[in-house]
């Protein structure tokens, strides 16, 4: 099995927007058709593809609800959703929708048993992401760090059921200086949950560099700037991904 290329479609009022190290004052705007943008993503060959609903991160509920109705509805791959993702009814309405998968972050710091309990529920639909500031856990859309330790989180839900760790390094997301490839091997090399990772992938050397170490527990990259900078080609990367 080959290395999981998702790309990435963040939503800030309906928008296609990327942040720089989960700043919203420092949202750059890449479309107003996220529906659309899928379809281009499908187009270049994208099986998977990760959306987030920013003003939900915050709002701790849906706010970009129909834009991820219209992406799941264009994408004909698998779509796994996050943002504002913290009670059960929440991930049952986007499964019952069409999601492949939900990330749920914040919750997973504060209400543990929920997440524990639907990934029992719902085995192989809950990703538990992990966004990290300086090896922290940072919750609420990223704007509050709290004192837990990266692998501390992991290792609570080793034994739930959780699909994958989606592991976020917030400093290097949107900002084009590479994937923080090491903490992200470090990461999959303490659990036995699969780790996708997230923030910085600048480039084919990212990707190539996760792909080499899938052995050892990396499933998959998240990439979005590069992608919409157009310094990585989606086909390339998907070409890399699967050893070509």
């Amino acid at each position: 099995m080959s290395l999981i290329v998702f790309p990435a479609i963040d939503l800030k009022e309906g928008k296609v927007v990327r942040l720089a190290e989960g700043d919203m004052a420092r949202a750059t705007v890449y479309g107003d058709d996220p529906a659309a943008q899928a379809r281009l993503f499908a187009d270049a060959g994208a099986s998977h593809l990760h959306v987030v609903d920013l003003d939900g991160a915050f709002a701790g509920e849906s706010v970009n609800g129909a834009a991820v109705e219209n992406i799941v509805a264009a994408f004909p791959g698998k779509v796994q959703v996050g943002g504002g993702i913290r009670d059960r009814k929440a991930v049952d309405r986007w499964l019952t929708l069409g999601v492949w998968r939900v990330v749920i972050g914040t919750a997973a710091l504060t209400d543990p048993d929920f997440v524990k309990a639907s990934a029992r529920a719902l085995p192989g639909r809950i990703v538990v992401g992990v966004d990290a500031r300086d090896g922290m856990v940072a919750t609420h859309g990223w704007a509050e760090v709290s004192n837990l330790p990266v692998s501390d989180l992991a290792a609570r839900f080793a034994d739930a059921g959780v699909a994958s760790l989606l592991f976020t390094d917030i400093g290097r997301d949107g900002m084009m200086t590479g994937c923080n490839v090491r903490e992200t091997i470090r990461l999959a090399r303490r659990t036995s949950i699969p780790v996708i990772a997230s923030g910085g992938v600048a480039g084919l050397g990212d990707i190539l560099d996760l792909a080499r170490h899938q052995s050892e527990g990396i499933e998959g990259a998240i990439t979005g700037r590069a992608l919409y900078d157009g310094r990585l080609s989606l086909k390339a990367a998907l070409r890399v991904a699967r050893g070509e």
